[in-house]
């Protein structure tokens, strides 16, 4: 037991520091990671588990560095540095339990939650600044009660929600999704918070009250052997690997609605494909049955059998036509796209999230506000830019896509640029590539592609305006 406890208390410098580095570290990687665009409730709670860290990693490297800096700056200098490394700390705790609070959304009779960080932070302050002030004249005491009613009356009842509120969140949310890493990464993270909650909530400095004066760091230390602040730190590491393992969960979801987008395109490029074999093929053929047999039927004898039959043959070629008309018209059903002016479809595609949550996306057209072309055309238009967005989301690797349209000399032109890796001139064209030519043909038109790698590929639709 001396061993550990001379062990520890040797090894304390480096222990301060592992620990404000495993929760700066954490913070910082959520901060970084945390998707604002993401569909998933869980980002938009990540910014309050990333102050928790950065702040709380600051607030420990206080414990490191002030003291150092004590042999060079003034008392009253140092004094104010201890403040604001309290200040940090209860800041830390608000935005754990706020980080809380957002992933529960209290609403009904726990809606007194919303309100409970921030009103829990401005009694802290009060009772700190104006209260505890006059009660306790020494600075050392006045900062270890501070300390301990941060801990009491935020961290523990934080940390505990905090610890809830992940491990529901990821039961409801992320199960679900049947990505069972990232399952269990956000359980063991909850479990982290709870731990936190009670060896950083429940054990504070030494105070002059119950229950800090039996329970507190001093005492724990004594009696194990090991100082709460190794326990911490390990706990810090484990939320820390835990809480980043986590973050992949907005990696897969951007592959999961990437692979959305193939499939959507597949089957909208083979729902075409089908349409135009019965339009070009089926329907065609089947006419040109009803005709010869029209013929035939002109040949026989008025009221005899064989006109008799043929007319019933004619009739139900007639009927097949309607019918396969009417799967022609099934086929374009919930895709067909209504007459509408050509730059309110433009900035429709330019502002849709299924895109712009990965990529920057900017408009610029010449066009009259109210040009506009025929459902048929405009579809064909809107599904060459949209397999063109697609294919840049799948293979470009862009961060900024350029969308312009011009109308010179009776054509309209619309270029689709991206500042992705690009691709080797004369490669293979891709099923999607074939599908936008085979378009721009039947709008009388031609598509061009630049590219060269690294340099972005730029996508040129030229089309008359009048078919």
């Amino acid at each position: 037991m001396n061993f550990l406890t001379a062990f520890f208390e040797i090894n304390q410098a480096i222990i301060f520091f592992a620990y404000g580095l495993a929760f700066f570290i954490m913070g910082l990687v959520v901060a970084l990671q945390s998707r604002q665009s993401s569909r998933l409730e869980l980002a938009r709670s990540l910014n309050w588990l990333a102050g928790f860290g950065i702040l709380h990693g600051l607030n420990e490297w206080g414990d490191l560095f002030i003291p150092i800096q004590a042999t060079y700056l003034s008392t009253p200098f140092v004094n104010l540095l201890y403040v604001i490394q309290l200040i940090l700390l209860a800041l830390s705790f608000t935005s754990l339990f706020a980080f809380g609070v957002s992933l529960m959304k209290p609403s009904g009779k726990l809606g007194w939650l919303s309100a409970a960080p921030t009103t829990l932070l401005v009694v802290w302050v009060f009772i700190t600044f104006f209260v505890l002030t006059t009660i306790y004249q020494d600075q050392i005491t006045w900062h270890h009660v501070s300390n301990a009613l941060a801990r009491y009356f935020i961290a523990f009842p934080g940390g505990l929600l905090a610890a809830y509120s992940l491990r529901e969140h990821a039961r409801r949310r992320i199960l679900p999704l049947k990505v069972p890493a990232i399952y269990n990464a956000l359980r063991v993270s909850g479990i982290a918070l709870g731990g936190y909650a009670i060896l950083g909530g429940l054990i504070p400095p030494s105070i002059p009250f119950w229950p800090g004066n039996i329970i507190n760091a001093e005492t724990i230390g004594m009696w194990i052997g090991i100082p709460p602040l190794a326990f911490r730190a390990l706990i810090g590491l484990v939320l820390a690997v835990s809480t980043i393992r986590a973050l992949e969960v907005f990696k897969i979801e951007t592959e999961r609605r990437i692979e959305a987008l193939e499939r959507d395109s597949i089957v909208n490029a083979e729902r075409e494909r089908i349409a135009r074999d019965l339009h070009d093929g089926a329907i065609q053929k089947v006419y040109t049955a009803g005709l010869l047999v029209r013929s035939i039927s002109k040949l026989a004898e008025p009221q005899s059998e064989i006109s008799q039959r043929t007319e019933r043959a004619v009739a139900a070629l007639r009927d097949a036509v309607v019918d396969l008309r009417s799967n022609l018209e099934a086929l374009h059903k919930g895709k067909s796209i209504p007459v509408q002016p050509l730059v309110y479809l433009l900035n429709t595609v330019a502002a849709d999230p299924h895109y712009t949550t990965m990529v920057n996306i900017k408009l610029e057209t010449s066009l009259p506000p109210d040009a506009s072309l025929s459902a048929v055309r405009s579809g064909h238009i809107m599904a060459i830019i949209n397999e063109a967005l697609a294919n840049i989301l799948r293979h470009a690797r862009a961060c900024n896509v350029l969308i312009s349209a011009e109308g010179k000399d009776k054509l309209l032109k619309i270029r689709i640029k991206d500042d992705g890796v690009g691709f080797t001139p004369g490669s293979p064209s891709g099923y999607g590539l074939r599908n936008m030519r085979d378009r721009a043909r039947l709008l009388n038109g031609s598509l061009e592609t630049e590219t060269k790698p690294g340099k972005g590929t730029t996508i040129t639709l030229e089309i008359p305006w009048v078919d």
